[in-house]
């Protein structure tokens, strides 16, 4: 089915057309003729399916048959890479249109957002709480909004956004057509479209929640200590050209990256400690090839939207399935193959299990090839805890105290001075309950 089956505008199917797009993926084949005939909408498709085009397209198409009153649509998602993202895609689309585009999100000066909206725009991004900040007492700017679009809803559900989405909502008018898409929708989200949406129409590609058909799936069973060895020798293989790694917290995500800068690997980082022109230039850099790797947390990628992303690596296995879906979607998208790895420690056992049985899909262990699994064939990275090497202490006895066991209570050097001696007995004292440190 070709996009003009739908009944798009002649100036967004010239723009579709620029792009090199030949034919809708299924969720835009399903959703855009229901957008245009104006029903609310819950979209539901794989990460990688094309899910902002299939609100994009006909919602710019609508827009495009009438002259600017104010703002007159609003995309609210949960990241401010992910509002660029989509920022990216309508000036794509709307390339050949008068139609004007704002961005709202935090991170950056207030002021520039507000004089935008002072302006005049028609369609307003944004993410939920400096959205919330900029639209009280700005109420009348938003009089006009026709479409009103919650993208990545499971997520906003995740992060805590569902209050502040309820008290933008309530300042809207109630006259408009809302949409919901994600890639997951969980049991409260449903419940939420019950709020936000009337009679909607419910559009579901592929199974829900099912990680992408595109995307080759591997674990590696492997300890803590192991896990930064195990990373790099994946890395010498050229056909890692452009790896997204995931971690848990974003101290782990800049010691990765300061690992694998050493050893030469162009690497980048995004999390939240990251200015947002840090984030961007990171994200630029990786999409023009200019970094091999990028490590990010799980909330600072919800807006990589970048083709060609050969692996994802879960460095840490995420807790709950849903991330695991977002995660791998990064790779194998518009109907391209990609690999997703993750780095199982016996304490995740428990979480790809349940993965698993949600998914109704093994996951095949694999062992790296020519991987010396052999912990004392690694140096140990700062910070991670390795294996103990020396002979150990034996047990302690009931009712022993024990101090640290370092050089400083364990005679240090021959020609210890008596500064330090003070300090050890110091030091003991904190450790025994008794004198300074207690």
């Amino acid at each position: 089915m070709p996009f003009r089956t739908l009944g798009l505008n002649e100036a967004i199917l010239k723009a579709v057309q620029e792009t090199g797009y030949t034919e809708p993926t299924p969720i835009q084949s399903a959703a855009i003729p229901l957008i245009i005939a104006r029903r609310d909408l819950i979209g539901i498709a794989q990460t990688g399916t094309g899910k902002t085009a299939a609100f994009t397209l006909p919602i710019l198409s609508v827009l495009a048959t009438a002259p600017s009153r104010g703002i007159r649509a609003l995309v609210i998602a949960p990241t401010r890479e992910l509002v660029v993202q989509i920022e990216e895609n309508v000036r794509v689309y709307a390339k050949h249109l008068p139609l004007t585009i704002a961005t709202i999100y935090g991170g950056v000066s207030e002021r520039p957002q507000i004089k935008a909206l002072e302006h005049g725009v028609d369609i307003v991004i944004a993410t939920p709480g400096r959205l919330l900040d900029i639209i009280r007492g700005r109420e009348k700017a938003f009089a006009g909004i026709e479409f009103l679009v919650l993208d990545e809803a499971d997520r906003m559900l995740d992060m805590g956004f569902v209050p502040a989405i309820r008290q933008v909502v309530r300042l809207l008018p109630r006259k408009r057509q809302t949409l919901f898409f994600s890639a997951t929708l969980s049991r409260e989200i449903e419940k939420l479209t019950g709020e936000f949406l009337t009679e909607p129409e419910t559009v579901e590609i592929g199974r829900r929640s099912n990680p992408a058909e595109t995307v080759a799936q591997s674990v590696y069973e492997i300890s803590s200590a192991l896990k930064p060895a195990l990373l790099l020798h994946l890395l010498q293989h050229d056909h890692l050209s452009m790896v997204l790694v995931f971690t848990r917290t974003k101290h782990g995500a800049d010691r990765i990256a300061k690992r694998l800068e050493g050893a030469g690997i162009s690497t980048a980082t995004i999390h939240s400690n990251r200015s947002q022109n840090q984030r961007l230039r990171a994200l630029n850099d990786f999409r023009d090839g200019k970094i091999r790797v990028l490590v990010a947390t799980d909330i600072a990628a919800r807006g990589i939207d970048v083709d060609g992303i050969s692996h994802v690596i879960n460095y840490d296995f995420p807790p709950n399935h849903e991330d695991y879906v977002h995660r791998i979607g990064r790779t194998g998208r518009a109907k391209a193959v990609g690999d997703a790895i993750s780095f199982v420690m016996r304490e995740d056992e428990d979480a790809l299990r349940a993965l698993e049985r949600f998914t109704r899909r093994t996951v095949p262990r694999v062992k790296a090839e020519g991987f010396d699994y052999n912990p004392a064939a690694h140096p140990r990275e700062e910070g991670v805890r390795g294996p103990r090497s020396g002979p150990r202490r034996p047990p302690r006895k009931p009712g022993e105290i024990r101090t640290p066991r370092n050089e400083n209570f364990h005679g240090g050097s021959s020609n210890q001075s008596s500064h330090g001696a003070s300090q050890k007995k110091s030091l003991i004292g904190r450790f025994t309950g008794f004198g300074r440190g207690r």
